[in-house]
């Protein structure tokens, strides 16, 4: 500042000399320095080594779905390993991601935003896990972030912090004379332990002990070093699993994940998984993801069940996880159950997987009798059909495992008391004449009587029930649920105590004592020394359902219950409600999953249905779907199947979604599931205002 512009006060005094003139601001100093190339005051500077950082945001739009470059900064060096957590400024907020790799250099072309923060310096998404999530997003046409959503669970600080577990010793190789029953049973140990790839579909004799089956592969294969992650529908078969392989491997060489776990207990069994000092991992769906050190066998039991489909996008399928991870680590597969789905067959006819059975003289003196009594009986000629709604064959196969001193059980389509009504002459379905809704039989009485039927939508009861198809007055149940099948053999059978499983109450087991044991599928308990009788109820109500995969399930859930029954040697019995002429009671009474499964598929060969071909599923608003199936160019050999109205309809007779189904043969599967995701980015792209929902290979298809 020169004297003539300072004021009057700032002047100095004559008699001394006037100052030197001050040096520049520091403004003009730093500006110059920049100039030159030093670093401003606070600025941060990148790393020394591999500055540029490849980062996946957790933002789940299509068109984001690949990594962005970012710097690394100095003071980050060392905790940006790849692999870690980051937290990265994206669109103006701060969001979450995954530091793939860093390297020297990056194709953008202008000034890259550094890391905000590195939120854990654990590796918790190594290439082989990056690889396999990265696969399943492409087959299922979704976005990398949603699989690892599925694949990661949320980080816990304090579980992180622990001192890492000591890696569990090497189990001794477990005996497998068991396996002799099967053939090629001891083939696919010999691979197991020798580190060769070998892919089997497994069919389990009935009364088979498969946890323990299933922890002597695994043990065999831990043996040699190497993981095996072993994934089953629930959580009463994992707890089954979990004890068998504790028993072979250890209990510090085995954990257990599931959903139901705490988030710290969750994340501390992942990370000794992550950190190698767990070789053996067995779970529910989301174990499919469980990131084992050098794997070498990957197992799925009952795959049939729609537990190992997730529910969340892109709705992967726990077999076919595992499939692409047994393929690119060039590990093994086994696919287990008592019955085989039309994909397990699709994997032995194709040649990729080889059969594992039991030869005929052990099952036939493995299973038990199974007799067929059809779908309905003369109530009024049968006097047991009318004390519990019984045959006369069933009854007695009751009676007589009951005097032997073992349970019975009895296998109901639904639970509650009775889920429907329908005219008894004419089996029209019998609806409220005030609203059309479904009349059901409440239960209980008032005065001693029992309550009338009522609409199970609005309540109201029907007292005077007419049929507007024939003009009959009686009615019928179209499925006689749990509960009321309790109660009829609570008073056919008096003195025999009954136990229910099913809903929110689901027995893990029950004593070898005399019982009558009423379940719904699925929820059938484990008895001690097996069940002298199996009483299958309403197979028609199971076989009549409006689904592509209705025999398929059927036989698998008979299967399953059939299988706790003591073989016929034993007196083991199983009485189905079912006609004998149908494919799906043959192959109960012969035993024989995979004759109706090579069934089953040539069907679908001949329908156009998976697996013999690849399928996707699309449903949205009608506007959304139209202009996605516009924006979408088909392989050469696809096929469009619709649209066709879903859910309810507006006042105007509008539906208010609509599906279409795209069809491709399998070579064309990869080509459709990318032309999807593409489509689904454009969309988000847009900003398309109506959201849609995208799925392959979809189990529901009709």
């Amino acid at each position: 500042m020169s004297s003539e512009s300072a004021p009057l006060w700032d002047l100095p005094e004559p008699s001394r000399p006037v100052p030197a003139p001050k040096a520049k601001p520091a403004r003009a100093k730093t500006a110059a320095a920049a100039k030159r190339g030093a670093p401003r005051k606070g600025q941060q500077q990148p790393a020394p080594e591999l500055p540029v950082a490849r980062v996946v945001v957790d933002i789940p739009l299509a068109h984001l779905d690949r990594t962005f470059d970012y710097q690394v900064p100095e003071k980050l060096h060392e905790a940006a390993v790849p692999g870690c957590r980051v937290r990265v400024r994206f669109a103006g907020q701060l969001v979450d991601g995954y530091l793939l790799e860093r390297s020297d250099t990056t194709e953008y072309e202008r000034k890259l935003a550094f890391l905000e923060r590195v939120t854990s310096s654990e590796p918790v998404l190594p290439p082989a896990l990056h690889a396999v999530c990265r696969s399943v997003a492409d087959r299922y046409g979704g976005t990398l972030s949603d699989v690892l959503r599925l694949a990661l669970p949320p980080r816990h600080a304090k579980a992180e912090a622990e001192p890492p577990r000591e890696p569990a010793p090497r189990p001794e190789p477990p005996e497998r004379e068991a396996w002799a029953k099967y053939q090629a049973g001891h083939a696919f140990l010999d691979a197991l332990a020798e580190s060769r790839p070998a892919n089997a579909v497994w069919q389990a004799l009935p009364g088979e002990d498969w946890p323990r089956r299933l922890a002597e592969a695994a043990a065999t294969v831990a043996a040699q070093g190497r993981g095996a992650v072993l994934v089953v529908p629930d959580h009463r078969d994992l707890t089954r699993v979990h004890e068998a392989c504790a028993e072979l491997v250890g209990a510090d060489a085995v954990v257990a994940l599931i959903a139901g776990l705490g988030p710290a207990e969750r994340y501390r069994r992942w990370l000794a998984v992550l950190r190698g000092a767990v070789r053996v991992v067995v779970g529910t769906r989301a174990a499919m993801f469980a990131p084992v050190a050098d794997p070498g066998l990957f197992v799925v039991w009952d795959d049939g069940d729609d537990l190992h489909l997730d529910p969340h996008a892109p709705y992967p399928h726990v077999r076919d996880v595992l499939m692409d991870r047994a393929h690119a680590t060039r590990s093994s597969l086994l696919v287990g159950g008592f019955a085989r789905t039309a994909e397990a067959q699709f994997l032995v006819e194709s040649g990729w997987a080889q059969p594992v059975l039991a030869a005929r003289p052990e099952l036939r003196a493995a299973a038990p009798r199974v007799t067929p009594v059809g779908e309905d009986f003369d109530v009024a000629r049968d006097e047991a059909a009318r004390a519990a709604r019984l045959p006369a064959v069933a009854f007695e196969a009751a009676r007589q495992a009951l005097g032997g001193g073992v349970p019975v059980l009895v296998q109901v389509p639904r639970r509650g008391y009775v889920p429907g009504l329908a005219c008894g002459q004419c089996r029209t379905s019998a609806r409220c004449r005030r609203c059309a809704g479904p009349l059901t039989l409440p239960g209980g009485s008032v005065d001693g009587a029992p309550k009338p039927p009522a609409c199970r939508w609005c309540g109201v009861p029907e007292t005077a029930f007419r049929c507007p198809a024939c003009g009959s007055v009686r009615l019928r149940a179209v499925i006689v649920g749990a509960k009321r099948t309790a109660e009829e053999l609570g008073r056919a059978f008096p003195g025999v105590p009954v136990r229910t499983s099913g809903a929110t109450e689901v027995l893990a087991s029950v004593p070898g004592k005399p019982a009558l044991v009423v379940c719904t599928p699925g929820a059938e308990p484990v008895a001690e020394g097996g069940y002298g009788a199996a009483l299958l109820l309403d197979g028609w109500a199971l076989l009549g359902r409006q689904d592509l995969r209705a025999g398929e399930e059927t036989l698998r859930r008979w299967m399953a219950a059939a299988a706790l029954v003591r073989p016929a040697t034993s007196g083991g019995r199983v009485v189905v409600g079912a006609e004998a002429g149908l494919t799906v009671v043959q192959a109960l009474v012969r035993w024989d999953p995979s004759w109706h499964a090579g069934l089953e598929l040539a069907e679908r060969r001949e329908l156009g249905f998976p697996p013999a071909m690849r399928m996707a599923s699309v449903e949205g608003s009608p506007d959304a779907v139209e202009g996605l199936l516009e924006d979408l160019p088909l392989p050469e050999t696809g096929e469009l199947l619709g649209p066709v109205p879903i859910g309810e309809f507006d006042d105007e007779g509008n539906a208010a979604r609509e599906r279409v189904l795209i069809r491709v043969t399998r070579a064309d599967g990869k080509a459709l599931a990318a032309a999807l995701h593409d489509a689904a980015a454009r969309r988000d792209a847009r900003k398309a205002p109506d959201p849609i929902r995208i799925q392959l290979d979809p189990l529901a298809l009709i």
